[in-house]
């Protein structure tokens, strides 16, 4: 029995010894916790006393907040109460990037649909996905800005108890979330956060302070000179200090200067022990060029130390002590007996200050104790230390300056000699030089910089003489990146070395002919009074492309595209000269290449249309006004719907709705086509789900510039999976301009697509230059057949449209594709494709694109 209440008593006090360990390491965790927390408020305190202006203390603000929880995205929104705007003075975001700039301000009604007005509103803390949030809150997010996330937090920043911005965290993937502590946390840096903007924001009040305190001070000191002009000490002090400036240019030796000095301080001071102590330029060293020392004491140079001159040059402003308290500083350790000479019963040194800081010590001392100095006393030697000083920087500047000048005569004669040799070389090498700096060194011919010259020359004269009229052509190869890519930058350069070698051969002198980059050329027309004449060069250079370049043993054909641009009096600039004609040239590429466009009026007002219409975009962006259209795609057998497209609208507040053929190109060459396709998937998602069903699919389309992201395939797929869709049912159509812009990128985002379940579509099948090979190289599933196939089907033209279908059908029966029709809108191109074998197809014979609500009634 002894023995079972032995082992139960080891028993409970291995369990209480267990609990008591659990307890500990909790508590270990909570003050490493506490720890790390109180190191993120001294690094946020010892941020806010820097000098960072507002955005690197901003981003230092984020980098500590990073240290505590996970913050890639990060903003800190600024409100003010009074007139209800709020600033984002700090917007870190990986998906939607600078959405707001740190000086924009939001009134309330702009921000009224937002997560952060109403937070700040709330005045509460929230976390959560950032749908949760703002359902929560009350908000509708059928229209809201920016990307939404997969886990949210935000806490009110309060001043006296009022909101007076938001601290903010988000995470768009999942597996970084946050937690209570993390929100308990980030409420606690708030305040602090808070506290060090307030500071930084106050710091240029406090310079303007220091300012006005420093020139009130500057006014207090000349009051003060002049009361020390009008009494007769001050006329002795003054002239004492121009004999003490005068000696800064006396040719006298080291010992009769700093004796002079010494006399000049006798006639202000009782100076009979007098010295002046220098610090080396290394910092390690005390010198005492000159002294005088009734006790008898020698000063020679000593280490730096801790001696009564050391004491004085620390301090930096003038000491003046008794016996008593340097008996003190030796007690304290501030002085070190040892340095010390004979006892003083009085001790006053003022510190020599430079430019570069204290140069050393000016000293008077008394052994006798009916002589003592007073604290006027002090403030004078002190004056005087200043001028002083400046006469000793000048002396030794003096001396310098003559060692620097006996140097340079000796070097005078030696470079002068090395000079007279260097010029004849120096010349040529200018001119050399001068030919590199202006050629190109691959073709040879004048480069940016010479032709830039020349046309501003030609602007000017042209403003002179408003009928001396020139031309601008701005030249560039066709499909030159093949020549590049397929054979190498070797043969890539044999064929641009040509190339300017026969537009050379158009053109005459004072023509010049110039390469700008690359392979674009320009040709400035000096004498060009018609647009006739430029127009003839252009033809005459194509023509001279039109044999074939030989490279090796290889021919290859060449052709060069034209923009022109003809002189007139509206052109100031030749950035505006280049501008267009760089714009008729881009037209002559986009019209097919080998042809030239001169630029006119009507390319102006499109050059402008496209600016206007990207501020119209980005601010439709803002309002949330792209929305989704969906239009079905059926089975041809019995019309069943078996998937949607969705395809994008923009309801214009002016226009009203308009299609992608108004604005999608210039979507994609601003490069808003990203920002617009996320703005539009979630809610197509979104709307999609209603109709959808289990076996329907929806498809979209990708743009080029989303191959180019790494993180799109992840992205899409989270947005899918918010919206409760299966990837199965999702189709992404791609063009084959696409699939050629960069096949490896698009392959890999292709391919982890298709390993998640999404289908891949081919759009406009047949249109573009290697179809076949990409159905091999891409893992397609789907073939949409181009509707210029389609039409002819109608019309009584279809034996070679009928056999261009078939033959589709053919492969993708083969290879197990499906196929869908474009554009079908008779009963006769339905039947044509019915017979031909087609299974599915889409047009408006079935239906045109409708808001999702029509399909939602639809079913």
């Amino acid at each position: 029995m002894n023995s079972l209440h032995q082992t139960g008593g080891v028993e409970q006090a291995a369990l209480t010894e267990a609990h008591a360990i659990q307890r500990l390491e909790a508590s270990v965790q909570r003050l490493e916790q506490s720890e790390r927390l109180q190191r993120a408020l001294f690094a946020i305190v010892d941020m806010a006393a820097s000098g960072l202006d507002m955005q690197n203390l901003l981003k230092g603000l984020h980098g500590i907040i990073a240290q505590l929880m996970y913050a890639e995205n990060f903003y800190i929104a600024l409100y003010d109460p009074q007139t209800e705007t709020v600033r984002f003075i700090y917007f870190a975001d990986v998906m939607d990037g600078q959405l707001y700039g740190p000086d924009q301000e939001f009134t309330a009604e702009q921000l009224r649909n937002t997560i952060t007005l109403a937070l700040i509103r709330n005045g509460q803390p929230r976390r959560g996905a950032s749908d949760e949030v703002a359902s929560s809150l009350g908000l509708d997010r059928s229209s809201a800005v920016g990307t939404p996330s997969v886990d949210f937090m935000g806490v009110p920043m309060r001043r006296d108890g009022q909101v007076m911005g938001l601290l903010t965290v988000q995470s768009y993937e999942s597996g970084q979330g946050y937690t209570q502590s993390d929100q308990n946390v980030l409420a606690f840096v708030a305040e602090h956060v808070l506290n060090a903007v307030d500071r930084k924001l106050g710091q240029e009040a406090l310079e303007r302070r220091v300012a006005d305190r420093t020139s009130e001070l500057a006014c207090a000191n000349a009051r003060l000179q002049e009361q020390v002009r009008e009494g007769e000490r001050a006329a002795h002090l003054q002239a004492t200090l121009y004999r003490i400036a005068a000696l800064g240019h006396s040719q006298d030796g080291n010992e009769a200067f700093y004796r002079n000095i010494h006399l000049a301080v006798g006639e202000l001071l009782n100076a009979e022990n007098f010295y002046i102590a220098l610090v080396s330029d290394d910092e390690q060293r005390l010198d005492f060029p000159y002294y005088v020392d009734g006790a008898g004491a020698r000063l020679i140079a000593r280490p730096w130390g801790r001696g009564m001159s050391e004491y004085a040059i620390r301090q930096g402003q003038t000491v003046l002590m008794d016996g008593i308290g340097i008996r003190a500083l030796m007690e304290g350790g501030e002085v070190d007996a040892a340095t010390y000479g004979p006892e003083a019963v009085c001790w006053m040194g003022a510190p020599l200050l430079g430019s570069k800081g204290v140069m050393g010590v000016v000293v008077l001392q008394s052994y006798r104790r009916g002589l003592s100095y007073t604290e006027q006393d002090a403030d004078l030697l002190t004056f005087v230390s200043y001028q002083i000083a400046s006469t000793l920087q000048r002396r030794q500047q003096d001396a310098a300056l003559q060692t620097l000048n006996a140097q340079l005569e000796q070097r005078v004669t030696e470079r002068t000699r090395e000079l007279r040799e260097q010029i004849t070389a120096r010349e040529q090498t200018q001119r050399q030089l001068r030919h590199q700096v202006m050629h190109d060194p691959l073709t040879g011919l004048p480069n940016r910089v010479y032709l830039r010259d020349r046309l501003e020359r030609a602007l000017g004269n042209q403003q002179r003489d408003p009928g001396r009229r020139f031309a601008l052509l701005y030249l560039d190869v066709d499909r030159f990146k093949l020549f590049n890519d397929g054979l190498g930058h070797l043969v890539g350069d044999d064929v641009l070395r040509e190339v300017a070698r026969r537009i050379a051969d158009c053109v005459r002198a004072p023509d010049v002919v110039g390469r700008l980059s690359g392979d674009e050329f320009a040709i400035l027309l000096e004498h060009c009074p018609q647009p006739s004449t430029a127009c003839l060069v252009a033809q005459r250079i194509q023509a001279g492309m039109t044999q074939s370049v030989r490279v090796g043993d290889r021919a290859l054909h060449v052709s060069v595209s034209i923009g022109i641009a003809m002189s007139h009096a509206g052109y100031r600039t030749v950035d505006q000269l280049l501008h267009d004609a760089d714009t008729a040239l881009y037209r002559a590429k986009e019209a097919g290449r080998q042809r030239f466009v001169l630029f006119d009026e009507k390319l102006h007002a499109s050059a402008m249309n496209l600016l206007d219409l990207e501020q119209q975009m980005r601010a439709a962006l803002e309002t949330g006004q792209f929305v989704p259209y969906f239009q079905p795609i059926v089975r041809l057998p019995d019309a069943g719907v078996v998937g949607y497209e969705s395809l994008i609208r923009w309801r214009h507040p002016e226009r009203g709705v308009l299609g992608p053929g108004t604005f999608l190109r210039a979507a994609e060459e601003t490069g808003l086509i990203e920002a617009i396709d996320w703005h539009l998937y979630g809610p197509a998602f979104q709307a999609a789900r209603g109709f959808l069903g289990d076996d329907k699919v929806l498809n979209i389309n990708i743009s080029p510039r989303h191959f180019h992201s790494r993180n799109f395939p992840r992205r899409l797929l989270d947005l899918l999976d918010r919206a409760g869709i299966a990837a199965r049912q999702l189709c992404v159509e791609v063009t084959e301009g696409t699939l050629l812009s960069n096949p490896d990128a698009v392959g890999k985002v292709l391919a982890s697509l298709d390993e998640a379940g999404v289908q891949i579509a081919l759009d406009d099948f047949g249109t573009g230059y290697s179809s076949l090979s990409h159905v091999h190289r891409f893992p397609l599933r789907t073939l949409k057949i181009d509707r210029s196939f389609i039409e002819p089907l109608g019309l009584g033209q279809q034996q070679r449209s009928s056999a261009i279908v078939s033959a589709v059908l053919s492969l993708a029966r083969s290879l197990d594709l499906n196929v869908v029709a474009e554009g079908v809108e008779t009963a006769l191109q339905r039947d044509a494709l019915q017979a031909m074998g087609c299974a599915h197809a889409q047009g408006f014979l079935f239906g045109r694109p409708a808001p999702a609500d029509h399909w939602l009634l639809g079913n």
